[in-house]
């Protein structure tokens, strides 16, 4: 169970990477905002390494709940409207793809937590897509989209680029009709791919 301590080293600790990045910022600078020592850090947490990792866990958490949660109801080629809601407050872009910069390839504890998160946003995609009847390869494209957005609406510097994914992702739900034949035989394809 987590202890008052705790919870505001996690949330400093958050606050910190999420602004100033995972190798700028050290423990010391974690206990000092937290309001308490390095010693209750490393108690609590065992490493900065573990930190980052619940960091990174806790922020899966809530994006996960607040797509899901916005986009309750909602068609599927809105979720680039709840990626634009959500980046109103994270001018930073992806905490996930911004970790993995620093980290990646080194084996850190936080990778998996990075790729697990990957991996649910386009099986969830595909989930979506598949239930409103498009073929799985339409929510792996919108995957693709999702995350460029997120790139270029922070580090691209286009705010309008979830908006333009989505009109793209429009084109890839309800393609021109002369492309309908050929989406139906994918349909036909991912349904046979998944009964198996």
């Amino acid at each position: 169970m987590s202890t008052p301590a705790g919870e505001r080293l996690i949330t400093a600790a958050s606050a910190l990477f999420y602004r100033h990045g995972i190798r700028a910022v050290g423990v010391d600078l974690i206990a000092e905002t937290a309001g308490t020592t390095k010693k209750t850090l490393y108690d609590r947490f065992g490493s900065k390494d573990a930190l980052v990792a619940l960091y990174l866990e806790r922020r899966t958490v809530a994006w996960q709940t607040f797509l899901e949660e916005h986009m309750r109801g909602r068609p599927l080629v809105e979720v680039f409207d709840v990626l634009a809601l959500w980046l109103v407050d994270q001018d930073r872009g992806c905490g996930f793809v911004n970790a993995f910069a620093e980290i990646g390839g080194t084996g850190h504890p936080a990778e998996r937590v990075i790729r697990a998160e990957k991996d649910w946003m386009r099986d969830h995609l595909v989930a979506r897509a598949l239930a409103e009847g498009h073929p799985a390869s339409a929510g792996i494209a919108l995957h693709l989209l999702y995350e460029g957005a997120t790139v270029l609406a922070t580090a691209g510097g286009n705010p309008d680029a979830p908006a333009q994914a989505k009109a793209s992702a429009l084109a890839v739900l309800h393609p021109p009709a002369d492309q309908q034949g050929e989406r139906g035989q994918q349909h036909d394809h991912d349904h046979d791919l998944a009964q198996r």
